[in-house]
């Protein structure tokens, strides 16, 4: 199974690595930086350099316990010698991203005690749904004036993996209204805005939420009778 670098190093943009095996287009590697889509994160992108040739990364995913990273092209065997490098402007977008809907996440919880039923990002921009059962205009004001406060506090961000007994001990780590950790995993990634927000998450993120910068609430909608949707765009 690979080294999963992002988890821990999320501003690695380059890493040495040898093809573990192929399947078509697809390889696994023995450690990647290269993020695979989950959680409604995009898959990161970027290049792999294989003995002198370069293969564009279109996509990565999960799969039997594995990271398979798509190339465009075919020509990559096991054992191969591999230098990966991240398409960083992109990793970084999604970084702030994610965090921005964290930071959301957190203000929601800790004012108004909802929860997430849902969520997606693309660089730059993301959606939320929450557990509302009334969005007006004026609480929109407010719930944007309050995640820009958090972006201002310049909150540090901390990441750990933690055996899954000593995770669960922590309250609402949680914060989705269906818990979707599987069962069986031994060991849990926690994210922590310090001083607003602690959850389970697999994602990639900034170091200090005021690399998120200013963002605005795009659109808010209703998408059933307690269910409300939020959308954020970074606006720098």
């Amino acid at each position: 199974m690979s080294e999963l670098l992002y988890q821990l190093a999320a501003y690695l943009k380059e890493f040495e690595a040898t093809v573990t095996a192929v399947q078509g287009e697809e390889v696994t590697l023995d450690r990647t930086a290269f993020y695979p889509s989950g959680g409604g994160q995009p898959s990161d992108q970027g290049s792999l350099e294989v003995l002198g040739r370069r293969y564009k990364v279109a996509s990565v995913r999960k799969g039997d316990g594995e990271v398979w990273h798509r190339l465009e092209t075919a020509g990559v065997g096991p054992g191969d010698p591999v230098r990966g490098e991240l398409d960083w402007e992109r990793r970084y977008s999604l970084m702030r991203t994610h965090t921005a809907m964290h930071i959301l996440c957190g203000v929601v919880w800790r004012d108004y005690g909802a929860s997430v039923t849902g969520g997606n990002m693309e660089p730059g921009r993301g959606r939320m749904d929450f557990e509302f059962e009334r969005m007006q205009k004026e609480l929109v004001a407010e719930i944007e004036a309050k995640i820009n406060e958090e972006v201002r506090a310049a909150r540090d961000l901390r990441v750990a993996i933690l055996p899954r007994e000593e995770a669960f001990k922590i309250p609402d780590l949680i914060r989705t209204k269906i818990n979707l950790l599987p069962p069986g995993i031994p060991q849990v990634r926690v994210v922590e805005i310090v001083g607003l927000d602690l959850q389970a998450d697999g994602g990639t993120h900034v170091a200090n939420t005021k690399e998120v910068g200013p963002m605005r609430i795009a659109d808010y909608k209703s998408k059933g009778a307690i269910n409300k949707r939020l959308v954020i765009e970074l606006t720098s």
